[in-house]
This record gives C-alpha cells, structure tokens and sequence, in this order.
C-alpha cells in the first residue's frame, strides 16, 4: 500500500531510531526494547537467560545455557539489522495462508448473479423511505428514471449532516467526489450504459482502504494524516460498477472497537451505546439510512460484531474472495473484505462487483460467485445445536429464527460442533498484528492510541514480543486441525445456524477461512454497552451505570461451507422474509 512521503520518512527515521538505541534482553523469539538513553546495546548474560526461562516456562541447566550465550548474542545482532529494515504494512509474509485443504474437491462456480424479483413500487416513497430501500430497490428506480443517482446522493448527503455528528459514524465525507461521481452515473444510465447492479449507488467506505487523495487515517492518531496516493482495489472496483463514494466511515483504532483517534462511533437504535467494532461507522452509517451500503472488513468478528449491535445484514466472505490490496493490514491470515447492507441480496449485488481475483493480494482465491435468488431450498441441509435454543440462556430471537429456519423447506440436523480451542487459536492475532505495526511497539508511539488496556493493541504488541516462535508454529498446526475439523463437519451439512457467537464459532470460522451471513432476527431486551465496552460477547447484560433494559436488534448467523456464500444468502433470503424484521428503522431518526 502507498503512503504519503511523510509517512515513509517517519517510519524511516523511527526504524534509524531503533537501529542506534535497542538494547536487548534474551528471549526464545526476540525480545527488544528500546533503551530510552540511546545506550549501545547490551551483553546477553547467564541471569539474563534465566529470567527469560520463566517467562516461557522452560527451564535450562546453566551448562545448556553456557552453551546458547555466544549464538545469541550473535542472534541479537542480526535481529537489529533485522528491524532496521523498512518493511510497508501491505507487504505479506511469504506464509500465505489457504483456507483450502489439498484433499478437498471445491469446484468451480460461474460468476452469475439471479436477484429474486422485488415488490418495491416506488409511489408516495419519501426521502426517508428512499434513503432505507433496499439497493436492490433503488437500482431499479435508477434504471427506470424514477429518481437520479444525484437526487439520491443528496438525500443521503443530507442525512449524513444531520445525524453524522450525532452518530459520529464518519471520519471524512467527500460530497463533491460524490456529487461528480453521481452526475456521471446519471449520464451513463440515461445512454444506456449500465455498468452492474450498484451503478449509481451512494455507499461509505471503511476507513483503511486506501483513497487516492483522500485522507486514509486507519482510525488511529499516528496516522491520522495519512494520505495516500492510490486508491485500493476495492475502490478501483467499486468505481469501475459506478458506485458513489459518500466518503470514509469511522474505523476503531487499527480496526479494534469503535473508539477511533477523534470518537466514538454510536450505535443509532440508542446512541448512548457504541457500534462496536471495528467496522464501526459503517455499521452505524448503514443502519442509520446515511448510505446505500457499506464496505467492512473483519479479522476476528468485525463485520459480524458491529452487524449484531446495529442490526445490519453482514457478509464475511471466504477467505480469499475478495482483495485486500490497499487495504491496512491488521493479520494477513485473517484479514477479510464485505459488505454491510439493510437486506441479504444487498450483500449479493455488492459481493458481485468485489469477486475479483488480485495478483496484487497474496490471499486472492480465485473462485466464481453463483447465487439464485429463485433457488428452492429442498436439497440444502442446516445443521443446529439444540443446546444453542433451549434452556433459560437461550433467547427469544433466536430461538424464532431457528422455527422460521424449519418453515422454509430446508432440511435440517442436529450436531454437536467439533473442539477447536478457539481461546487458543486467538492468540495468532497478537502476533501477527504486532509484526504489523512493530513500529509502533518499539518507538512507543503506540502510546497515541486512545484505548491503553490491558486488552487494547498496545498492550497485546507489547506481549506478543514475549511469544515464542516454537508456540507460534505450534498454533498453525492447530488451526490445521481446526480446518479439518470443520471440513469433516460440513460433509454431512451444508451451513450452520447459530447464535452469532455461540460455541466459539466465530473465531474459529475466521481462522479456517468459511463465511458468514449474520441477519436482523428480531429485538430481545438487553442493556446497553457503551463506547468501547466489550465486543464479540452476546452483549446482553446492563452496564453498571445504566441498569435499564432495551429493545435492541439482534442477529443471527449462518456459516457454511468455502465458497458457499450463494446458498447462505439463499437461504439468508427467505428466513429474513419469513422473520420480517429487517425493515423497522431506528426510532431516533423518525
């Protein structure tokens, strides 16, 4: 990815910084600090060594110990020249990961797209009411003549400056881009010329994605001047279909949470609570009728996780679908791209437009996208844990999805899901996260971010230098496991439906690469989490300074097999029609 000049010579002389002043203790990886007098580097020592052994519960004799001194050492040195290497954010480790198993047939998919027919007339629609259709919706009337992409573009604008503060949803809004973008869409449309199911359509961009010219601040005040000179492929896509850049939605600081370097961005069903994260503003944005829809990226739930507070429709693509290219990188193993929308086949004309393979992304898969929205459902078989929808935790949501699910025509079994050890498998993010953004652990800048917990990205980077590479191999053989696991798991189904974080189901499924479409299933009673309170949890108690209880939305999950997104959002289709939840709008904006 491209970085402003100025960028690059902070980080150069940041990496110059670390060359001249590291002094080093021992560790079986490496472990660095920064010596805060500028002294020259230190001598490993037998001591040293012993205290190192503790924090990786080894225990050496001294002879052994004798014995690693002078390689050490010697191992120090070469880790400085190491680290004085510029290394940009979007270079990818030479360990690329593959969510496909080599024994494993996946097929092949032609790239084509059958929406279902829509029932939307658009007589008497008001502006609030055009804002919150469907794009699916709104592409027909664009096609017809019944409104302009530029009238379109100028509801949205409007909307956005009345509720954007409040809501504090976007970094950066570039209504002259979008404004021209639109106008151009106009004269293309009224030719004839249609370029795909989201030519004219307004929608908001997570801000880390690259924009050319256009502020991309990844959410975090060390970069919150960050500019850089090309746009990411995404973008590169998204203007090629005609697409109307808005401008950059709110990203939790280096795509954690929902507090970013000047918010926090709210949730509008009750704007006392947070968005979570860290697809934070465009959740918000979407749910708030600010955008036609939203580009989100998930590693570890950042789709679903903000989906599921504000109620919007989700798509966690496989892993490799969709580029990266130009987009910040957080873990290259995990690291997703997908829409947030107001209905499933949203999803489906955005997904569309993004299924492209990129020489550019080292994780780009190249696979076609097949979706029916007249497809009948008979031969497709969901999988549940009764446990999930029975006893006094259950709740009323989704245990009505899970009876709507059974109305549709599906065939569906019970299973017990497989032992991951996803509390294990968690623990790669630290690291590869920490390699990420290493300069910002060892020139202490990382202490500009707003979020300083014991759970925050700075104290996680400061752990991760004391994780052993031996440890870190060890859990990539686990998650091996865990993707021969759930392989064996879908032989037998075709998708699960689950409570969005039931079982440890969501961590697991981002690390072995299988999508996810996560719905509006109803609104249960909860309290509210505030700005910056726990995320990937069902979130359903009241915080301590505000025990009240509310109707908030909640969502549901289907996750299915690699490559599966067509019958997901299949069957995504007609358990939202059946559920007819998905079109109550927050009460605040009425």
């Amino acid at each position: 990815m491209s970085d402003t000049k100025n960028t690059k010579e902070q980080i150069t002389s940041r990496r110059r910084f670390l060359t001249k002043g590291a002094a080093f203790t021992a560790a079986a990886v490496s472990l660095p600090v920064i010596a805060k007098d500028d002294t020259a580097k230190q001598s490993i020592t037998l001591d040293t060594l012993e205290d190192a052994e503790r924090l990786f519960g080894l225990e050496y004799t001294k002879e052994e110990n004798q014995q690693m001194l002078d390689a050490l050492n010697n191992q120090m040195d070469k880790l400085e020249d190491l680290r004085a290497m510029e290394q940009e954010n979007g270079l990818a480790p030479a360990m690329t990961f593959d969510p496909r198993l080599p024994y494993a047939d996946y097929g092949s998919q032609d790239s084509k797209v059958t929406l279902a027919p829509s029932k939307a007339s658009f007589a008497g629609k008001t502006d609030e009411d055009i804002a919150f259709a469907s794009i699916k919706d709104q592409a027909i009337w664009l096609r017809e003549g019944k409104i302009s992409s530029e009238q379109l573009t100028n509801i949205y604008l409007k909307r956005i400056k009345k509720h954007g503060a409040q809501l504090e949803c976007f970094v950066t809004v570039t209504a002259d881009l979008a404004l021209k973008q639109a106008r151009r869409a106009d004269r293309e449309l009224k030719a004839g010329n249609i370029r795909g199911p989201l030519h004219g359509i307004p929608y908001g961009l997570k801000d880390l994605f690259d924009t050319k010219g256009i502020k991309t601040t990844w959410g975090a005040t060390p970069f919150k001047d960050r500019t850089p000179d090309t746009d990411a492929t995404v973008v590169e896509l998204l203007n090629k279909a005609g697409a109307v850049l808005l401008g950059k939605t709110t990203c939790g600081a280096i795509a954690s949470g929902d507090i970013w370097y000047d918010g926090k961005t709210r949730n509008p069903w009750h704007t006392q609570e947070g968005s979570s994260g860290s697809s934070a503003g465009s959740a918000s944005a979407t749910a708030a009728g600010l955008v036609g829809f939203s580009i989100g990226t998930e590693t570890l739930g950042s789709i679903v996780s903000p989906s599921n507070r504000c109620g919007t429709t989700g798509l966690r693509p496989t892993f490799g679908r969709v580029s990266r290219a130009g987009a910040m990188a957080l873990c290259w193993s995990l690291d997703k791209v997908g829409p947030i929308c107001r209905t499933v086949e949203d999803t489906v004309a955005v997904l569309s437009v993004l299924n492209v393979a990129d020489t550019q992304d080292a994780g780009s898969i190249e696979m076609g996208f097949n979706y029916d929205g007249n497809k009948s459902l008979s031969d497709i078989v969901v999988g549940y844990d009764p446990a999930w929808f029975e006893g006094e935790n259950a709740v009323q949501s989704d245990i009505d999805a899970l009876k709507a699910l059974k109305t549709l025509g599906v065939k569906t079994k019970k299973i017990t899901v497989p032992t991951t050890r996803p509390d294990l498998l968690r623990m790669a993010l630290s690291v590869e996260s920490a390699a990420a953004f290493e300069e910002l652990t060892l020139s202490d800048e990382d202490d500009q971010l707003r979020r300083q917990l014991s759970r925050a990205w700075p104290t996680r980077w400061r752990q991760a230098r004391l994780f052993s590479a031996v440890d870190y191999v060890q859990l990539d053989r686990l998650r091996r496991q865990a993707m021969e696991k759930m392989h064996e798991l879908f032989e037998d189904i075709d998708m699960l439906i689950a409570p969005n974080f039931a079982s440890g189901l969501l961590v697991t499924t981002n690390y072995t690469g299988h999508p996810c479409l996560t719905l509006r299933a109803g609104f249960p009673e909860r309290g509210l989490v505030l700005p910056g309170g726990p995320y990937l949890t069902d979130d359903t108690v009241p915080t301590e300074k505000d025990p009240r209880r509310f109707n908030m939305p909640r969502n549901i999950s289907l996750m299915g097999r690699l490559f599966s997104e067509g019958a997901l959002c299949a069957v995504g289709r007609k358990l939202e029609e059946k559920l007819n939840v998905h079109s109550k709008r927050p009460e605040f904006l009425t």
